[in-house]
């Protein structure tokens, strides 16, 4: 008898996130929502290999949020770093184009629309009253392929004209190239082929694919960033969880079939997975030719792609699929950390079980975690500025109140920006994980997705609190300082992206404060 993955955590103890030290279990079998667990040597995979893999990444210098590894339709080892956790929703940024090429494979398949339609024609009202020669000559397959003759992305146009429609905006950029002719990676030209999509059927891309790849999947809980028009942003925005990637990753390994049906022909699997257009120069990931919304890998196979490491590599030859998520600021240095490690772990040849290595593996899964802060857990003034309230100058988040519980055990962040006092708790050398969503209240940026919160702090001396955010479901995080000084108080700011890119300074203001009587 299969035993579920609900009942395998009742009967063990373990937590969802602890469940993949157990992914070994011949008994853990294929549930209605989940990929079947085995353990990596019945699969041909050394365990060893996959402990290189985590050593590896830890001592990389770079953020891992979570891995699954599938072999023969297997999972055969999986984890996530704290505080991300099994179930948690990950945005995928560009790995969401895999899914919108996807749609596009079903309108085909089902005779609605061809790769060589024209895209002008099925936007007339929209379309510039004189396209030029090049407008006129994109089509479907250009938008999948990114050579739709831009020079440039059309998603900075797309922003710099908020009171437009995104599909009038894309269709008056101005085509420099002949279609087919020059490659360059448009984001915009991905949501035109959603646009595609609703104008054919009426539906979004999500209600669109939910019938016919994400229940037959059983894709549950997911969401998709709309326009203002209301249609998925298709080229980034789609966030669902490490499992779903890797289902998604094992449809496309099974060329399209799932549990026996064939969903999308492998006729279609095969065009969008190949090389259909030369990419960037050099010799990297990037540079291997591109696919339907596809890249092609250095080592032969191919992948799904996002922005900070947002990876489903689907691997025929060795009969396989890697999902990695992370906050990276280098892709290729995370791409060869697989590369180097997972690849030679899997053999075509049976692998006895090895239990010391496997026992191994589960205790370097059960450690896992982005670091924590490490330092005092108390400071003399802790009582003096536990439970007080600071009244806030103006500025661009509207936060007016700003206090903190400063407690032994745990510590909590609490800001007033409009709603009443919301609070957002963190541990002391250790992440605590705030289960309501809510939109970063550190970002005036009015689309911003809300997520779950985690939090770690630390004083850094007795008047300077470092508070460090993580927001899981959006990848992101903040680091606050917090700089106590009589009946003032100093919060400055800093963004993940900024402080791991030079070309992304930090650029909000400081919150200023002063004790409310």
């Amino acid at each position: 008898m299969k035993t579920s993955r609900r009942d395998f955590i009742k009967t063990t103890g373990l937590s969802s996130v602890g469940l993949g030290l157990f992914a070994s279990f011949d008994s853990f079998g294929q549930t209605a929502s989940n990929l079947p667990r085995k353990s990596p040597e019945s699969q041909g995979v050394s365990s060893s290999g996959i402990r290189n893999f985590l050593k590896a990444a830890k001592e990389s210098g770079l953020e891992w949020h979570s891995f699954m590894l599938v072999r023969h339709g297997n999972v055969v080892s999986e984890g996530w770093w704290k505080p991300f956790e099994a179930d948690y929703k990950h945005t995928l940024y560009s790995l969401s184009k895999s899914f919108t090429s996807s749609a596009i494979g079903f309108l085909v398949s089902e005779g609605k629309i061809s790769v060589n339609d024209q895209v002008i024609a099925f936007f007339p009202e929209e379309t510039p009253a004189s396209p030029n020669e090049n407008l006129k000559a994109m089509k479907i397959k250009h938008l999948l392929t990114m050579n739709t003759g831009h020079h440039t992305d059309s998603m900075p146009d797309i922003r710099a004209k908020p009171d437009q429609t995104w599909v009038k905006t894309f269709l008056e950029k101005t085509v420099e190239h002949e279609p087919s002719t020059f490659f360059m990676y448009n984001t915009g030209a991905t949501y035109m082929l959603g646009a595609i999509v609703h104008k054919v059927t009426g539906k979004t891309l999500e209600e669109y694919l939910q019938p016919r790849l994400f229940a037959p999947l059983n894709i549950k809980g997911y969401d998709w960033e709309k326009s203002p028009q209301g249609l998925n942003t298709a080229g980034y925005g789609l966030r669902v969880s490490t499992e779903d990637i890797a289902k998604f990753g094992q449809f496309y390994l099974q060329k399209g079939k799932w549990e026996g049906k064939q969903l999308l022909p492998e006729s279609w699997i095969n065009e969008a997975t190949s090389k259909q257009t030369t990419s960037q120069g050099g010799d990297n990931d990037w540079s291997q030719g591109y696919g339907y919304q596809f890249w092609r890998c250095k080592p032969g196979f191919y992948r799904g792609d996002g922005a900070y490491g947002q990876f489903c590599m689907v691997m025929p030859e060795q009969d396989a699929v890697l999902v990695m998520t992370c906050e990276s600021f280098n892709l290729q240095k995370t791409m060869d950390i697989a590369y180097q490690n997972i690849l030679p772990a899997m053999s075509n040849a049976s692998i006895s079980e090895n239990s010391t290595e496997l026992m191994a593996l589960r205790k370097d899964i059960s450690e896992l975690s982005l670091p924590v802060l490490k330092g005092n857990v108390k400071s003399n003034l802790a009582l003096k500025y536990s439970d007080k309230v600071f009244n806030v100058e103006k500025n661009a988040f509207g936060i007016t109140e700003i206090g903190f519980g400063l407690f032994d055990d745990t510590g909590v962040l609490r800001l007033n920006y409009g709603q009443g006092m919301q609070k957002i708790g963190f541990g002391w050398g250790k992440w605590k994980v705030n289960p309501n969503k809510r939109k970063n209240p550190f970002s005036a940026n009015p689309i911003v997705v809300p997520s779950r919160v985690a939090g770690t702090a630390t004083w850094l001396n007795d008047s300077t609190l470092q508070i460090n955010l993580k927001f899981v479901d959006a990848i992101h995080g903040d680091k606050l300082t917090v700089n106590f000084e009589g009946e003032k108080i100093t919060v400055s700011l800093l963004g993940s992206v900024a402080e791991n890119t030079k070309n992304n300074p930090e650029k909000r203001e400081k919150l200023i404060g002063s004790l409310k009587v």
